[in-house]
């Protein structure tokens, strides 16, 4: 019977004392952070690319420099979209890997199968994961 006064008690702080302070508010937001959003942490095509607050893309005017910029950004935008599908896609790897394992029932070939299956996914998921900061690095240093 104490603990369960106890359990109320807490659950009492929770919702009256310790919920009031969690809950915040966050500012609009503008315009011009609409145009870096992301979705699922895919970026999108045109980060990077876009002029003034209402997220208009213009091809540069200038000289070859900022065609090529241009290009490059766009390019590396695109590339860092495939290598996010890449690092779910192994990250999907590995669940299916620990289903294989939690399935097995001790059978030693499906055993093997779901280690496998485990260690090449997450040596891709590294593989991935170092790509897409090295094309950030990259996005970061073109003008």
């Amino acid at each position: 019977m104490k603990q369960f006064i106890a359990y109320i008690a807490v659950g009492f702080f929770a919702l009256f004392v310790a919920a009031p302070f969690a809950a915040t508010i966050s500012p609009a937001p503008t315009a011009s952070a609409a145009c870096t959003d992301r979705l699922l942490g895919v970026p999108t095509w045109y980060r990077g690319l876009t002029t003034g607050a209402d997220c208009t893309v213009e091809m540069p005017s200038g000289g070859s420099d900022e065609i090529g910029g241009f290009v490059w950004k766009l390019a590396l935008n695109i590339i860092e979209m495939v290598l996010v599908v890449v690092v779910y896609i192994a990250v999907g790897f590995i669940l299916y890997g620990g289903f294989l394992f939690i399935s097995g029932g001790g059978n030693p070939g499906t055993v093997e199968k779901a280690r496998k299956s485990i260690l090449n996914a997450v040596i891709g998921l590294v593989i991935a994961m170092a790509a897409i900061a090295i094309v950030n690095f990259i996005f970061g240093v073109i003008k």
